[in-house]
């Protein structure tokens, strides 16, 4: 059965009622994701675990499990469930279902055989971290030739899906169907775009190691360069998807639309196309060679990546505040409680938005070009990079996924009562986990060595700020875990649920213009927050960093 999408349908209806070869290129991309982002976390806990001196495994088997956990969680979960829900949306954005769905089919059996590559590479030879460096397999070239396969399909796959994307929301166009693309739809445009971006950076990263194992090229000596393209993009594009479904699913679980119109929606979404491209030098602070004008422009440049997530946050945060001020909302925060938070993806975002809060800090201690090379080489990394990967971009993903998955023919969702305070205990370890380990940073604990102690060498501290993390990462592993399992949990065949399942877990606001004369105070003064947060922990960093009796500025690895 197909349907067609009106002004007054929800995203809700429209998933329900998409064609069932539709929902079954969706169920199993999903359960692929969640696949990857359970060996991820399993592989991650046992790292920090390791680091933590709570569990004795030796260092190359440490290391294996590092691999695992950045290519499971960094490119294979964040990017198939970003693939996921792009069709997703794109699909119910009119009616007759995907275009092209042969390709789409295609581009989901690449990442498929790349994620089995990927994962067989991580055990042969040197453990290669998910950079896969060349120079770690000098010894043992097969090793990266299985390596750089997998992320080589993963690059195919990344874009044939969105191929199938863009077709599918330019069809109503070529049919006469349609005079404009829907804010919405031209934000997956955008999106989809932006994933073929990055599937052509990672052949252009790693196509020359396989050429050199094969004998048909050289030594990919500029592979460091090479990274840090395809790194940056992968670094900031889950942050367009997230803002993308905060914007749909705040419009699914509260019926509020953007108070500044689609117009301007629009050119929010194009921001990223103008600001994320050019700020990737930071990624190059730690190059020796790489001039003094570079670095003060990289600094610069770098101020503007978080331009469009920003205000992102702020329309939507001022949309939520003026529709509920309407309805009763009073003081500064007092409206926040009529928000739907007994549905577990309104609590994933609420988690998300106060991470990215905390991730925009820290990242602005990190781009700053006299910190970069003190810091990119600590603990502080992982320390701060958590918040975005785990508590921005995963609990957004899997808030979407928890709106999606009931409704392409699955089960009702488990328990939702007990599913919307994973998010919140996930949280909770993060805080934990985030405050040692960048404090762990500050104080020069190294990132990717899996004994700090040093044979007794190293400060005392150094060892029980990493059994801290190891407990902060254990708690937020389980919550995450646990939250993840409850909503695939609908993957398993069940009765069709209907929109009025979901309706005890929803408020709905209308969709009318903003009413007059109401003011929304909430957002500028997070930002301002935000802000002076990040001044501060900035001159916290140089006095910390300072003080230390012995300053090592880190390799060109830098991320």
């Amino acid at each position: 059965m197909t349907h067609t999408p009106t002004t007054t349908s929800t995203y809700i209806e429209r998933f329900i009622t998409l064609p069932a070869h539709d929902r079954r290129l969706l169920k199993s991309m999903v359960a692929v994701a969640l696949l990857a982002l359970a060996i991820g976390v399993l592989a991650g806990l046992t790292t920090a675990l390791v680091r933590g001196g709570l569990l004795d495994l030796s260092l190359n088997t440490g290391y294996r499990a590092l691999t695992v956990h950045g290519q499971s969680i960094f490119f294979y979960w964040l990017f198939t469930a970003q693939a996921a829900l792009l069709l997703g949306f794109a699909a119910t954005e009119h009616s007759g279902g995907l275009a092209l769905p042969r390709l789409a089919w295609s581009g989901f059996a690449l990442i498929l055989v790349g994620l089995g590559l990927s994962m067989a590479g991580s055990f042969m030879g040197t453990p290669l971290l998910y950079n896969g460096a060349p120079e770690l397999a000098a010894d043992n070239p097969s090793a990266l030739l299985v390596f750089n396969l997998g992320y080589l399909c993963l690059a195919l796959g990344l874009m044939a899906l969105p191929a199938s994307a863009i077709a599918t929301l330019l069809k109503p166009r070529w049919q006469g169907q349609q005079d404009r693309l829907s804010a919405i739809g031209f934000a997956l445009f955008a999106w989809a775009g932006f994933l073929m971006v990055t599937g052509f950076a990672a052949l252009y990263t790693f196509a020359p190691g396989v050429l050199w194992v094969l004998g048909v090229g050289p030594f990919p000596a500029n592979h460091g360069t090479r990274w840090h393209i395809v790194f940056h993009n992968m670094h900031y594009l889950p942050l367009m998807a997230t803002v993308i479904l905060w914007y749909v699913l705040m419009q699914t679980l509260t019926g509020v639309k953007s108070v500044f119109g689609e117009r301007f929606s629009k050119i929010v979404f194009s921001m990223y196309l103008i600001f994320v491209p050019p700020t990737s030098l930071y990624h190059m602070f730690l190059e020796p060679n790489l001039p003094k004008m570079v670095q003060v422009g990289g600094s610069i440049l770098s101020l503007f990546v978080s331009v469009p997530t920003i205000t992102a946050f702020l329309i939507i945060v001022a949309s939520l505040e003026v529709h509920a001020r309407a309805q009763g909302g009073r003081g500064l925060f007092g409206w926040i409680r009529l928000l739907p938070w007994r549905h577990p993806a309104m609590a994933a975002m609420g988690v998300a938005v106060l991470s990215m809060g905390l991730g925009l800090v820290f990242a602005f201690v990190l781009i700053q070009a006299q910190l970069a090379p003190l810091l990119s080489d600590t603990f502080f990394v992982p320390g701060y990079f958590h918040f975005f990967t785990v508590g921005t971009v995963s609990m957004t993903l899997l808030a979407a996924l928890s709106v999606v998955l009931p409704a392409i023919g699955g089960r009702p969702l488990w328990r939702p009562d007990l599913l919307r305070w994973m998010p919140w205990l996930a949280f909770a370890g993060l805080l934990v986990f985030g405050a040692a380990g960048i404090t762990a940073g500050y104080l020069g604990v190294p990132r990717r060595v899996m004994d700090v102690t040093y044979q007794n060498l190293a400060p005392a501290l150094w060892q029980g700020l990493m059994m801290t993390v190891a407990i902060g990462g254990s708690i937020m592993a389980v919550a995450l875990t646990a939250f993840a399992a409850g909503i695939a949990a609908s993957l398993w065949p069940g009765r069709q649920i209907t929109v009025s399942s979901t309706d005890g877990l929803t408020v709905s606001w209308g969709d009318s213009a903003a009413p007059a004369g109401l003011k929304a105070w909430v957002g500028p003064i997070s930002v301002l927050v935000i802000v002076i947060a990040m001044y501060a922990f900035s001159a916290i960093g140089f006095e910390l960093m300072q003080a230390l009796p012995v300053t090592v500025v880190g390799g060109a690895a830098g991320h």
